[in-house]
């Protein structure tokens, strides 16, 4: 993902106490989901979700 030109689109949906953040990869359709508190700011679950999806694609990468 380094210096690519790539979109992320984020989908944040409440579940109880919980928000569900679902980051997708424009050029792939990979996605990945992780769960927070809702009292967690959105750009800290954002950044959790990005990192997750980072490490998914390098993952994939390697293959």
């Amino acid at each position: 993902m380094a210096g690519e030109d790539r979109e992320v689109y984020f989908e944040f949906t409440v579940v109880g106490n919980s928000v569900k953040v679902t980051a997708i990869d424009s050029a792939t359709g990979t996605e990945v989901s992780t769960m927070g508190p809702t009292s967690a700011s959105q750009a800290d679950l954002r950044r959790l979700a990005l990192a997750k999806l980072k490490a998914r694609l390098e993952r994939e990468q390697d293959r």
